[in-house]
């Protein structure tokens, strides 16, 4: 039952004759009984910046009252303190959410809807079970709800539930990532002192990277510290964007739904995510964002690297060293739990079985080989050789002795042990024996020949193994009919018209088999580790003291971006679970996430538009995984992050329930992509002198750029799954036509073209992606661009009557969760906007009067 048990706010500005409508649902922990008197009090607001007011009237009645009179609706007189004089009039109803029918339109709000909208208002979020189930409550906190109705071209009325929550992942995942990047640069630190002795000048440039290591470490330390001690609200407010403590969370993340509730139709539900623009206020925009930063340390690095005699490598090929590093920290021990599997598997089950895991074997060993291939892996070896001391150049080398005319010819990759007695097993050469830190020559010429016969030797050692388990399948297959499950001991040693294998000695010769596997994998897994670590030493070596501020400052902002992802995902995984179409585009093909921004291309804001596009680009490193959480708890419900900078892997944990019926490919942890794109249009003040006297092709590059990836993954979508899996739409437009209308839009030279913003988004909705918008807080502008495209919902899909879409927009607005979302970050009820900057506005992104004013945001 929908009945107030406490302060109805109630609000109309610029009348002395006001009319509106308000309500407040009882809370699940505030029982309300037959009995229960319930006080009404209206008061008159002289100063709202300072909220004082006067009473004006009251009055009261009982629940029992209510539930008996003629259609559930009281009519109450206000009377004042004193009881002497009547003030006004108040009609209170009960409303049943979510169940109109068709005809039902009270008088009351016929003669309201004239004045405003809204119908009920909540800080509790319970109204609807749908958006705060359990799954729900665990990630999304502190929900605000409003509830409205509008009338629809054809007279009905339509109920529109907007709902705006906090996401505990504002914090957890930035917690998560920055004790993240502290292991991994504690990782780099050991790897750089694995690298073994060095000369003179190589190892004071090591000292003095492990210095720089320390100390972001430390600070890394010291933040996620300040970190664990906070407490309160699940968001940080736009007025502490600058806290350098907070530089990894995300600025105001909020989750938005609004769900429509019509006569005799489904409901329907449209989320979006806003956020303030992922950027490193902190650290100030003085000399630009990333985007400016980075290009300009490149081409620095350039010159470092011949000051500090290092290889300058380009970011392609230390990207590539990364990825390599990655690699073989994750195959190596893979290959080695699942040779000791074979070994296993042999000893206890037929021989089926052990296919399985010997094909896994050779899938993981032939990605292991096919990454280390890479001739970056063999040059950087060569340079390690010439950092050691005492290296002697090959000019120098053929002075005093000639190297052998004759170089050992390095093994085929498909070389196949044809023979597997005793006698015949490949034994370890000398080559292949694990390396130490003095086990590379110093004092002689590097054989260059060296790393292809050694990672050549996996090859060769993988095809061992399965020509012994190809001899052991053929003599299954001879024994099949009279041992159908007979295991491989017993397969062994039955007849066979070669001489058997037996029991006996099957088992030791796979064992030096799989040995010699192991051994092979970890000798040139530590070669590759030392040589790509060799050439990130020198990467790092020749970067100014800017490269470690530009790390840190990258880290932040990636920081920021991923939480508020992880948090749109989570959203709309939660929202598709019952969606079978959906599930099979996210395993099939991915998400897209489009990113709004309406930041400015002019002064401190290109800073954050130049951070915010790198910080959303490296969004492509991402990838989720669904698991089944360990309890319905909500912190088993809780995602995490793994991996590190060049990769990672947010776990996405569901009940038992919901997890197990996911489809299979999802159950089986198949990692999930999304492609993220950001389409940026300035909208303020500040964007008409960048379009008029300053450069806007920041902009214009993003726009054309993300259109182009976004294309991309249309194509992709279509020619995976069919049509008839995607979202229906009131508006008969296709995505195609959509698209190519977007495309003509990037590239039109058009002042503030917010159409291209609109188009995107509805692109984005279409493909059943996850919608974000940003500006530079996440607070104003976000507001005006969040109430449009609801209200253009609205219109276009629920039949808004268009004489109500501005009354809609003003309400919303006025009333809707956006202006509670600004008093939560600056404890004021005003849009910072002045009449000014409002007079370059677009005209639909401009607020009702009343709602604007200078405040400190």
């Amino acid at each position: 039952m929908d009945l107030s048990s406490s302060c109805w706010r109630l609000r109309c500005w610029g009348t002395r004759e006001p009319v509106f409508l308000t309500g407040v649902s009882v809370p699940p922990d505030c029982p309300v009984y037959s009995e229960t008197l319930i006080k009404l009090s209206v008061y008159g607001v002289s100063d709202g910046h300072q909220q004082t007011s006067n009473i004006l009237g009251s009055s009261s009645f009982s629940v029992t009252d209510l539930l008996q009179s003629k259609d559930q609706q009281l009519s109450l007189s206000l009377r004042t303190a004193d009881d002497s004089d009547t003030v006004g009039t108040v009609v209170v109803s009960r409303i049943k959410m979510g169940e109109i029918e068709d005809g039902e339109v009270d008088h009351f709000t016929t003669d309201m809807h004239q004045k405003c909208t809204l119908v009920y208002e909540s800080s509790h979020g319970s109204v609807n079970d749908k958006d705060n189930g359990p799954i729900m409550n665990a990630v999304f906190k502190n929900a605000v709800c409003k509830v409205y109705r509008f009338q629809t071209v054809d007279s009905k009325w339509m109920l529109v539930r907007e709902q705006m929550a906090e996401c505990t992942l504002s914090f957890s995942i930035p917690k998560q990532l920055i004790a993240l990047y502290i292991q991994e640069d504690t990782c780099r630190i050991q790897e750089l002192k694995d690298l073994g002795e060095l000369s003179p000048h190589w190892d004071n440039l090591r000292k003095d990277v492990i210095s720089r290591y320390d100390q972001i470490i430390k600070e890394y330390q010291d933040t996620l510290a300040e970190l664990e001690k906070h407490t309160g609200p699940s968001f940080k407010p736009s007025c502490s964007k600058a806290q350098k403590y907070l530089e990894f969370v995300p600025i105001n993340l909020h989750t938005q739904r609004m769900r429509v509730t019509c006569p005799r139709k489904t409901d329907s539900f449209y989320d979006v995510v806003t956020v303030g623009a992922p950027a490193a206020h902190s650290q100030g925009f003085k000399n630009g964002g990333l985007q400016k930063l980075l290009s300009k340390y490149e081409s620095e690095k350039k010159s470092h690297s011949t000051a500090y005699q290092c290889i300058y490598y380009p970011p392609e090929q230390t990207a590539k060293a990364r990825e390599i590093l990655c690699v073989v920290s994750q195959l190596q021990p893979h290959i080695s739990a699942l040779a000791d599997q074979l070994l296993q598997t042999a000893q206890q089950s037929p021989i089926q079985p052990l296919r399985d895991v010997l094909k896994s074997l050779e899938e993981k060993t032939k990605q292991f080989v096919h990454a280390l291939k890479d001739e970056l892996v063999k040059s950087a070896l060569l340079a390690l050789h010439a950092a050691r001391p005492g290296y002697v150049s090959k000019s120098q080398g053929s002075a005093r002795s000639s190297p052998d005319p004759h170089p050992s010819a390095a093994p085929k990759p498909h070389s196949v042990c044809n023979n597997l007695d005793d006698s015949q097993t490949p034994q370890r050469e000398s080559q292949a024996s694990p390396v130490r830190s003095d086990s590379i020559p110093h004092h002689k010429e590097y054989d260059e020949e060296e790393w292809d016969r050694v990672w050549v030797s996996v090859a060769k050692s993988l095809n061992c193994v399965i020509a012994l388990v190809d001899k052991l399948q053929e003599q299954d297959n001879n024994n099949q009919e009279s041992a159908p499950a007979h295991t491989l001991a017993d397969v062994i040693t039955s007849h066979s018209p070669d001489p058997p294998m037996t029991t006996a000695v099957w088992p030791d010769q796979l064992g030096v088999l799989v040995q010699s596997l192991k051994e092979c994998v970890a000798e040139v897994a530590e070669r590759a580790r030392r040589s790509v670590s060799f050439v990130l030493l020198q990467e790092a070596a020749c970067s100014t003291a800017q490269g470690l501020q530009l790390q840190q400052r990258r880290d932040a902002v990636f920081s920021q971006a991923l939480a508020a992802l992880a948090c749109g995902f989570v959203m709309r995984l939660y929202a598709g679970l019952e969606d079978k179409d959906f599930l099979r585009q996210l395993h099939a093909v991915g998400l897209v996430a489009q990113f709004e921004s309406l930041l400015s291309t002019y002064s401190e804001e290109i800073g954050m538009l130049e951070d915010m596009e790198v910080g959303i680009s490296d969004l492509h490193r991402v990838t989720f995984r669904i698991t089944e959480a360990a309890s319905e708890e909500a912190v088993s419900l809780q995602p995490s992050v793994s991996g590190r900078r060049d990769h990672y892997t947010v776990e996405v944990p569901l009940p038992h329930h919901a997890f197990q019926a996911l489809p299979d490919e999802l159950r089986q942890g198949k990692p999930l992509r999304v492609l993220p794109v950001l389409f940026n249009v300035g909208i303020n003040e500040q964007q008409t002198i960048a379009e008029r006297f300053g450069d806007i092709s920041l902009q214009e590059r993003i726009n054309q750029k993300n259109f182009e990836i976004l294309e991309g993954y249309y194509k992709s979508l279509t020619s995976t799954v069919p049509s008839e899996c995607l979202p229906r739409f009131q508006t008969q437009t296709d995505i195609k036509e959509l698209l190519d209308t977007l495309g003509q839009n990037v590239v039109t030279k058009k002042r503030k073209n917010v159409e291209i913003l609109w188009l995107a988004g509805m692109i984005c909705r279409r493909m059943n992606g996850i919608r974000f918008t940003s500006c530079k807080s996440a607070k104003d502008r976000t507001s005006m661009s969040v109430t449009l495209e609801q209200c253009s919902l609205l219109r276009d899909e629920h039949l808004l009557n268009k004489d109500y879409f501005v009354r809609a927009l003003d309400c919303m607005r006025r009333e809707g969760c956006r202006i509670e979302n600004v008093q939560k970050n600056i404890k004021c009820r005003k849009y910072a906007f002045n009449m000014l900057q409002l007079m370059a506005f677009p005209k639909y992104y401009r607020p009702p009067e009343g709602t604007y004013g200078k405040v400190d945001s």
